[in-house]
């Protein structure tokens, strides 16, 4: 699958370590790796704003959408509009719906249908993927 952002493994090595990214970021975001539960910087954060992609900065859900969902990732119950792509994840012997952000590709978590209304979804986000702006 071919995105609009495209760097090479350095310059998203380079660019992760100028924005002061979590460790683990680079892995996590480029080679669909995930952080251990309830060790991410996001995880119990619940400032307004927004959480953007720490690739390239594409606007990815906003923080009135978040919820406790207690299993330790950031979980949100919609996403904005076209900011990411779903692509069915048949790793581990499961089937899963992985997200990446729309624009860089970056891997960002996984979306599953257990969430609260109205969308019933949940989007189970890794820290290391997100960045978040305030208002």
């Amino acid at each position: 699958m071919t995105f609009p952002v495209q760097k090479t493994e350095a310059e998203w090595r380079a660019l992760l370590a100028e924005k002061g990214a979590e460790p683990g970021a680079f892995d996590v975001t480029r080679h669909a790796h995930t952080e251990r539960p309830f060790t991410g910087k996001y995880e119990q954060v619940w400032a307004d704003g927004s959480y953007h992609c720490i690739c390239c900065g594409n606007t990815l859900f906003d923080a009135s959408t978040k919820f406790d969902a207690g299993c330790g990732w950031p979980s949100f119950s919609q996403a904005v509009p076209g900011a990411i792509t779903e692509i069915t994840d048949r790793s581990h012997g499961m089937v899963r719906v992985e997200t990446v952000c729309s624009q860089c590709g970056a891997h960002l978590g996984h979306v599953f249908n257990d969430g609260p209304s109205p969308t019933g979804l949940r989007y189970c986000m890794n820290s290391a993927s997100l960045e978040h702006q305030s208002e």
